[in-house]
């Protein structure tokens, strides 16, 4: 048995036709953690989502699955280290979450800098009589803008950014050539000098809250911030503080520390501090991608690299090489 833990295309349950049968979460919201184990209890293999926490307990409770094919990128709720001991195997999906993300990321740095959302706010509330010398915002041409992780997609941020005449900065952990597209920096200069941040990094134990009070005091008076990434790469509290006093110009954000489950002390709820600020702040239900033909493929990718496993080979997109 193959379980897909969300919501799943036609196509994708069709996949196992004649190979494997499938459970399916035809809900919207995920299954409860307990329920997701028993419903797995049995299965030979398990397609988990942003939602699922895959630790070495749901293994222990779980000992048939061999495959733990994730519809993901970013996989820091899966505990692999624990799936390697146990023999299972982890597979991710590398690429085509990329450009969706990318295209997000351009497009919450636009909505945030023109102030988009607020103005259509406006429209909404009635009395909109014509142009008024308001909202006055932050474009992207001739702005410097800051890409903070330059892997691949930071790179693909860079590709679509190339065409609105903004310059542009990066940094990472690993060293990376430049190119007449960007200019690579440390991170204290990137914050110096960025109008505009983007986030475009993994969540790991040296990237939790890399966004923290001290980063922000580093940034410039007034810039904007934009995470696209992961939650936990910021301090929600310190950019609800510096959006208070002013520090910091705006925050956009696809992600938020709540979804964060590798970490236990992740909070229940977004800060709701961010929530009240209304002028400031772009927020969306985590759509970088959410692209109905991204969306497809990726589970389609998964479910092949589950069909792999599952007939003896090594999978596509396999993170690890499980203990036999």
């Amino acid at each position: 048995m193959v379980v897909l833990t969300s919501r799943s295309f036609d196509e994708t349950r069709a996949t196992f036709d004649g190979a494997a049968r499938v459970l399916s979460n035809e809900a919207v919201e995920p299954w409860p953690r307990d329920s997701l184990i028993e419903r797995c209890q049995g299965a030979s293999a398990v397609m988990a989502f942003m939602t699922d926490r895959i630790d070495g307990e749901f293994l222990d409770r779980c000992r048939d699955v061999k495959i733990i094919g994730a519809a993901l990128k970013g996989y820091d709720n899966i505990d692999v280290e624990a799936a390697t001991e146990r023999g299972v195997w982890v597979t991710i999906v590398p690429d085509l979450l990329t450009v969706p993300t990318a295209e997000l990321a351009v497009g919450l740095t636009i909505a945030l800098g023109r102030h988009i959302r607020i103005g259509d706010e406006r429209i909404r509330q009635g009395g909109f009589a014509g142009w008024r010398p308001q909202l006055y915002g932050t474009g992207l041409s001739g702005s410097t803008v800051g890409i903070v992780g330059f892997g691949q997609v930071g790179h693909a941020i860079a590709r679509c950014l190339s065409g609105f005449n903004c310059r542009l900065i990066a940094c990472d952990a690993q060293e990376r050539e430049e190119s007449e597209l960007i200019e690579m920096m440390a991170f204290p200069a990137l914050l110096a000098q960025a109008d505009i941040v983007i986030l475009g990094l993994p969540l790991t134990p040296s990237t939790l809250f890399l966004m923290d009070a001290a980063a922000i005091a580093q940034m410039k008076a007034g810039a904007l911030l934009v995470n696209p990434a992961r939650g936990s790469l910021v301090d929600e509290q310190a950019v609800a503080d510096a959006l208070d006093n002013g520090r910091l110009g705006g925050y956009a954000a696809d992600v938020f520390e709540c979804e964060d489950w590798a970490r236990p002390d992740r909070p229940l709820a977004i800060h709701p501090q961010l929530i009240e600020q209304r002028a400031r702040t772009v927020l969306t239900p985590h759509l970088g991608s959410a692209v109905t033909l991204a969306r497809r493929q990726i589970e389609l990718s998964a479910a092949y690299s589950i069909l792999q496993a599952l007939a003896g080979a090594t999978p596509d997109g396999a993170v690890n090489q499980p203990h036999v």
